[in-house]
């Protein structure tokens, strides 16, 4: 098989069985013949509206089959399709629209971004547009999400990939005309990416509007779903289930589960292994823009407990110490990474410059250490880290060791100002039904180093991750400085 537009794959799945569901979302499904038309039909109204090829089309729609709908007509047009959260307030959207210089907004009432051609959620095209196949055309740029840490200005990652794939070709171990289960937000990158490129190799899609512990499983043996990518809060979440409720639902279709964006505590980790199978659980470290990605299966884990994987074809990686000097095994210090055909293959930034050094490396932020395997294994991000009494603390440590006491739902651990420690831990806990303080530090002190441990607690009754796993530690931590002063 050749490669494709992506707006033409659809068309080449319906061909092969036109009444086969593409998308499933709380109970409605469409099939590929009515996905295909659909969107056929969409791509004319946004070509009404101003869009051509080459354009960057905003999308801020909940997770659902118009999601899916609205970037596939933006594909089939030749433009590019940038994702944004439905929830975004005005001003962040605003300021988006502004750095991508979005031609068409999609799920913003019209005259909410001035000049700016906008469509609210449920926009309906006119029935009078032809539904027939469009003229191939092919996006320069397949996707171009926004970073998912990002402070203050945004920054829009736009990869260098063109909108061309083979249908017949699956990545990331996934099959063709399989199902796939989608419990993320598709405004992040990995849920948004992994799907469509599941859509375009003929999987039938599996949509949730939010995550749910148990409704995950129970859609999971419903489809026979075959691969579902979660982040570890999801994870957890799912693991404090009762034994009977986490085992009642069949999970022998599931071929596998891909986890990332979030550091996966190693007992967590453990406990999928031993339940679902080492060859079953993988995990994938790399940011949107992709200079190089790790991969490891759960059996090489058991292995090198903590790792994230050794970096797969196309990209290297080597950790560097504050005078860019290479460390030696065992050693943390920053990662950074570069794609085997050079710096700027794999992305480009829309709105921020990479943080590069001599030879066209990058880094993300993130400190780590390799082993004399090559296996990578994360510490924290420098910007998160906190400085107690001279002392290194990586917050992602102490989460994990948190998270692991009963009724812990999840945990941000961040650094308050301290006059005489520079900063104290601080550690913020989302535990809806209570928790006994003692308990927990005596907990805390069996699996951390006494400097490890925060100094004070707050508990919340909201969880202080989002649905993909993301936490804001710098917002946090400004927003309690703020209440201080």
């Amino acid at each position: 098989m050749t490669a494709m537009p992506i707006g033409q794959t659809i068309s080449y799945w319906a061909e092969k069985n036109a009444n086969a569901p593409a998308i499933t979302h709380e109970g409605r499904t469409v099939t590929r013949a009515e996905f295909d038309a659909r969107t056929n039909r969409l791509a004319r109204a946004y070509e009404v509206l101003g869009v051509v090829e080459g354009d960057l089309v905003t999308i801020g729609l909940p997770n659902g089959i118009e999601f899916y709908e609205a970037a596939f007509a933006v594909w089939k047009l030749g433009a590019t399709p940038q994702p944004v959260s439905a929830k975004l307030p005005h001003v962040e959207r605003e300021a988006i629209i502004e750095v991508a210089n979005s031609k068409l907004v999609i799920g913003a009432e019209p005259g909410t971004h001035g000049d700016v051609t906008c469509v609210a959620a449920g926009f309906e095209p006119d029935s009078a547009l032809s539904d027939a196949p469009l003229p191939a055309k092919i996006a320069k740029h397949w996707k171009a999400p926004t970073s998912g840490g990002s402070t203050g200005r945004p920054k829009i990652i736009v990869a260098a990939e063109p909108g061309v794939f083979d249908p017949e070709e699956a990545p990331l171990r996934m099959e063709v005309d399989k199902a796939q289960l989608v419990p993320g937000p598709l405004y992040h990158n990995a849920p948004f990416s992994f799907s469509c490129r599941a859509l375009i190799c003929g999987n039938h899609i599996i949509i949730m509007t939010r995550f749910d512990a148990e409704e995950t499983l129970r859609l999971l043996e419903e489809h026979r779903v075959d691969w579902v990518m979660m982040v570890p809060t999801m994870m957890q979440r799912i693991w404090r289930l009762p034994e009977e409720v986490r085992t009642k639902y069949d999970l022998s279709a599931l071929r596998m589960v891909l986890h990332l964006a979030a550091p996966c505590p190693a007992w967590l980790k453990e406990e999928w292994i031993n339940w679902l199978g080492g060859e079953r659980i993988h995990e994938l470290y790399a940011g949107t823009e992709a200079q190089s990605v790790t991969w490891i299966t759960g059996t090489e884990w058991m292995e090198h407990k903590g790792s994230v994987g050794r970096p797969m074809a196309g990209g290297q990686m080597k950790i560097l110490d504050e005078n860019r000097n290479e460390l030696p095994p065992g050693e943390v210090g920053e990662v950074f990474m570069r794609p085997d055909k050079g710096q700027g293959t794999t992305y480009h930034y829309l709105g921020a410059e990479p943080k590069a050094i001599e030879g066209g490396w990058e880094s993300l932020g993130d400190m780590g250490s390799m082993d004399e395997d090559g296996f990578l294994y994360l510490a924290d991000r420098q910007t998160d880290m906190i400085l107690s009494g001279g002392a290194n603390i990586y917050p992602a440590e102490t989460e994990a060791a948190i998270d692991a006491f009963p009724g812990v739902r999840s945990s941000a651990v961040i650094g308050l100002p301290d006059d005489d420690m520079g900063n104290l831990v601080h550690g913020i806990i989302d535990a809806p039904d209570g928790i006994d303080v003692d308990a927990l530090t005596a907990h805390l002190a069996e699996t951390l180093s006494r400097y490890k441990i925060p100094r004070t607690f707050e508990f919340v009754d909201a969880p202080v991750r989002d649905d993909a796993g993301k936490v804001r530690r710098s917002q946090l931590r400004a927003e309690r400085i703020a209440k201080k002063q």
